[in-house]
């Protein structure tokens, strides 16, 4: 468990346990075929270990981002990945390395790439409604130990889950730990953190984050899985953030079509906007839906058709934590490390509400808070 005593008010532990080599990484390893992604800190390439033959992913963070020092971030990174080595859900992290202007993550390569590929995938390509159900099972396993050990994610989604292979499916690795907090029962974490479409909407208030903060993104992360749809993305951020405070969601026989009524309700369990209301991740796998065998639509893949429409996506890995699908929104100053382009897109899950009240204003902590 990370050392409280070296942990930051904001919840970011800085002591680690990892030998942090300085010697040069090409002497240890060869970078091999194209990147598995990009973004404006950081890059992941596949290597080799000369000494094994094995494969990793090498995920290059940059330590200076936006003229500011955040290699404490990444050194926060680093200590829940130890934490969580024990953990066959969450990817391993092999080595570390660091530069004049880089720090190194040597990290366990897994094969698959994110499930974000099935979730907007038709036909044959798109998950069953059992293959949720396993997979959901394995997330909430390794959310679950993260939250025993007082660890939030806080970025939960299709693109931080990947697969150690693809055909046939494999287990999932929960990566992406760039954003994650420690908590404690003395000290209050605020902060603006995550993707637009996933955030609960304590974090859009500025209220208190807390293992049910994971839980919400889990919600929307199920939901996505099962329909192939976006349960809150609206025209622009305000529409997302509204949909969002007023859980404006869409649950009609046309969205869950073949899709089990216990599906339903378990994702009810967990879209709660009061926290202290949301199922937690013990809870969860407790679900009649979680140990029950579902008799899904005749043709037992998921959205099969109402996903003929979307982009067809681009095959890949990703060893890290990619951007909302291209059209999202963004919050303003979240970061996020890396941009996978060319993949499909998720469709709005409803149609446009008619809001009573005005836009959801953009607030000032929003737009004042800097995540590097």
């Amino acid at each position: 468990m990370p050392d409280s005593g070296a942990m930051s008010k904001n919840g970011i532990v800085t002591k680690i346990n990892s030998r942090i080599r300085s010697d040069p990484f090409t002497a240890c390893y060869d970078l091999v075929g194209r990147e598995l992604g990009r973004g404006k800190f950081a890059v992941v390439k596949k290597c080799v270990e000369k000494a094994t033959g094995k494969q990793y992913a090498a995920k290059f963070l940059r330590k200076r981002r936006k003229g500011m020092d955040c290699r404490m971030d990444v050194l926060n990174e680093i200590a829940v990945l130890e934490l969580a080595k024990a953990n066959p859900y969450v990817v391993e992290l092999h080595e570390v390395y660091e530069t004049s202007s880089e720090i190194i993550l040597v990290l366990e390569c897994a094969a698959g790439g994110e499930i974000f590929n099935q979730c907007v995938a038709d036909n044959d390509e798109a998950f069953t409604e059992k293959d949720v159900i396993r997979l959901a099972k394995q997330i909430l396993t390794g959310v679950a130990f993260l939250h025993r050990n007082n660890v939030v994610h806080l970025d939960l989604k299709p693109q931080n889950i990947l697969l150690t292979s693809a055909r046939p499916l494999g287990d999932i690795r929960i990566v992406d730990f760039g954003l994650s907090r420690r908590m404690d029962s003395i000290t209050e974490v605020r902060e603006i953190l995550g993707t637009p479409e996933y955030v609960a909407p304590e974090i859009l208030n500025y209220e208190p984050i807390s293992t049910a903060t994971d839980m919400w993104s889990i919600g929307v992360l199920i939901y996505v899985m099962l329909t192939g749809e976006s349960p809150f993305l609206g025209d622009d951020k305000q529409e997302t953030f509204l949909n969002i405070s007023q859980v404006n969601i869409d649950y009609s026989q046309d969205t869950f079509e073949g899709i089990s009524s216990q599906a339903i309700d378990f994702i009810k369990s967990l879209l709660v906007k009061n926290p202290r209301k949301r199922a937690t991740a013990e809870e969860a796998l407790t679900h009649p839906w979680l140990n029950s065998h579902p008799h899904p639509h005749p043709n037992p893949h998921l959205h099969a058709v109402k996903a003929s429409s979307l982009d067809e996506p681009e095959t890949s890995q990703s060893e890290s934590e990619p951007e909302s699908p291209a059209g999202s929104p963004d919050l303003d100053l979240i970061g996020t490390y890396l941009l996978y382009p060319g993949q499909g897109e998720l469709k709005a899950g409803r149609h446009t509400f008619s809001f009573s009240e005005p836009p959801f204003a953009t607030r000032p902590e929003i737009q004042q808070e800097l995540i590097c």
